[in-house]
């Protein structure tokens, strides 16, 4: 069985109605009226075609991602309609615990992992030397695993998996996507079956040469 690298803690309860509520507001001179299922399904469904988004901005799911590169990390923070915690480099010894990229072929994995290993104990040498672990972590790598709590709203999450579930996004993030499209869909399919990359939504590559998902989610 494949890893899991993500865990969905916390997100807004029924998502779908908050939707539609946020929505119907805008047609309704007082409290709008809460309707059904079918009603919040087929006004998502208009949201959704006509790509009216501001009423899924009071829809959030916050996720624990672990054992994820710092590179990758870096990648996270860049979208930045999002809430972060990150674990602390400066408070938390760091464990011996790296990122192995598959593209690393089989001739350059025991360099690699040499590598990884000798700015490990470089580290850990700096440490015992009473270099403080603040200053201590410039020798750790981008390939050091890290933990971090992500917060967005439904919105820009429709915007994350458009670009990060993209064939030609790196493959970590992807992979992250991935796990947390589903575990998204798992709570609302009405609200997420539309996600995909944006080819999905566009019906063309706008990355110029098709990746070799393209044509599955076409």
């Amino acid at each position: 069985m494949e890893e899991k690298h993500v865990k969905l803690l916390n997100y807004t309860p029924e998502p779908e109605k908050t939707v539609y509520l946020a929505a119907r507001q805008c047609f309704s001179l007082n409290f709008p009226e809460e309707g059904n299922q079918e009603d919040w399904k087929r006004l998502i469904g208009f949201l959704i075609s006509h790509q009216h988004f501001s009423p899924f901005e009071h829809v959030s799911f916050t996720f624990s991602i672990q054992e994820i590169s710092r590179a990758c990390s870096h990648q996270l923070v860049r979208h930045r309609l999002a809430s972060y915690s990150q674990q602390s480099q400066r408070r938390v010894s760091q464990d011996f615990i790296f990122i192995f990229p598959p593209s690393i072929q089989e001739k350059a994995k025991e360099t690699y992992k040499d590598t990884m290993v000798q700015l490990y104990n470089i580290y850990h040498q700096l440490c015992e030397l009473g270099v403080p672990k603040e200053d201590a972590r410039y020798v750790l790598p981008q390939a050091i695993a890290t933990n971090i709590v992500m917060t967005m709203n439904a919105r820009e999450l429709f915007h994350f998996f458009e670009e990060r579930l993209c064939g030609k996004a790196q493959w970590e993030i992807r992979k992250i996507a991935n796990e947390m499209l589903q575990l998204c869909l798992g709570v609302s399919s009405v609200i997420f079956n539309h996600c995909g990359p944006k080819c999905k939504r566009l019906k063309y590559c706008p990355e110029g040469k098709p990746c070799k998902y393209y044509y599955f989610w076409k």
